[in-house]
């Protein structure tokens, strides 16, 4: 489902985009007096116990998954560098994802689930947009990392003259996740002529599985995971997308509102990582092609 907390995150971002930041937001009530067991701890607190806990999603490369008992991907070094900065050891929480970006965030940041709820410390993957930002007034969004992006993969012997653009599946085939910003634009992109040659898979690890296998011409998904998923004569390239709104999107990640003094050290730490070259490193090591943040 997180493809379609994504979604919705980007359509809202759409639709608030014309009004001035925060303009057409009511304050929210606060929560007061929430139970200590679910507001985290404070920076000291953090640092006296000698760990710090990070919310990632499971079963996500190239971002977060875990491989032989041991957590792996992107979204892990991220969260092992943050701990460096801070002098801590690195914990990993290994979360589903909800059915949008609120839900996750209430759950896993500041509120914790209904049933033996609680929340981490710090949650990573969080998409960034300033409007959204002003309605969920519990979360600190901070820490921008990662610019991703919607990309095509396709299969060089199917497109020895260069990579397709969206127009090209009036007549070819191309793999999506179901439910994905892909398949939406491509369902309705120049009134609908793309939808006959849609093939609908419910991950991008399986959409990217049918273009290996020949199933398919190309795939359309965020550049990062085409990327990792693609094998021998299968390129990925990011073409101009008409009508695509938000075909690139900023990851950070998020804090309790109370805890300030946390996003503010994590900020700092991930600026630093940025600044040294670690963070794109970390790009680098897992063959991924790195894209600054707008911070």
């Amino acid at each position: 489902m997180r493809r379609l907390a994504l979604a919705a995150l980007l359509a809202l971002a759409t639709a608030g985009a014309a009004a001035a930041r925060c303009e057409d937001v009511a304050p929210q009530k606060r929560p007061q007096n929430t139970p200590r067991e679910f507001v985290g701890q404070d920076l000291d607190q953090i640092t006296e116990r000698g760990f710090i806990e990070f919310a990632v999603y499971e079963r996500f490369p190239p971002y977060s998954w875990e491989e032989a008992g041991q957590p792996r991907g992107i979204d892990i070094e991220i969260g092992r560098l943050i701990a460096e900065e801070l002098g801590v050891e690195p914990r990993f929480r290994f979360v589903q994802a909800g059915e949008n970006v609120q839900a996750d965030l209430m759950n896993y940041v500041w509120k914790g689930a209904a049933v033996n709820g609680r929340v981490s410390n710090v949650m990573l993957h969080v998409p960034y947009d300033s409007a959204f930002a002003c309605r969920v007034e519990q979360v600190v969004f901070t820490g921008q990392y990662y610019a991703e992006q919607i990309a095509i993969a396709y299969r060089t012997e199917a497109y020895p003259d260069g990579g397709p653009v969206p127009a090209y599946f009036r007549f070819d085939t191309v793999a999506v996740e179901n439910d994905s910003i892909a398949d939406f634009y491509l369902s309705s992109f120049a009134g609908g002529q793309m939808r006959e040659n849609v093939r609908r898979f419910p991950t991008m690890a399986a959409a990217m599985a049918a273009l290996r296998a020949g199933e398919t011409m190309a795939a359309m998904g965020p550049l990062a995971q085409l990327e990792h998923w693609a094998g021998e004569g299968i390129a990925v390239h990011t073409p101009p997308l008409p009508g695509l709104a938000l075909g690139r999107w900023t990851l950070g990640v998020a804090v309790h509102h109370s805890h300030r003094d946390v996003s503010y050290a994590v900020d700092d730490a991930i600026a630093a990582g940025l600044a040294d070259g670690r963070i794109p490193a970390i790009f680098a090591a897992y063959g991924l092609t790195f894209t600054p943040p707008e911070r």
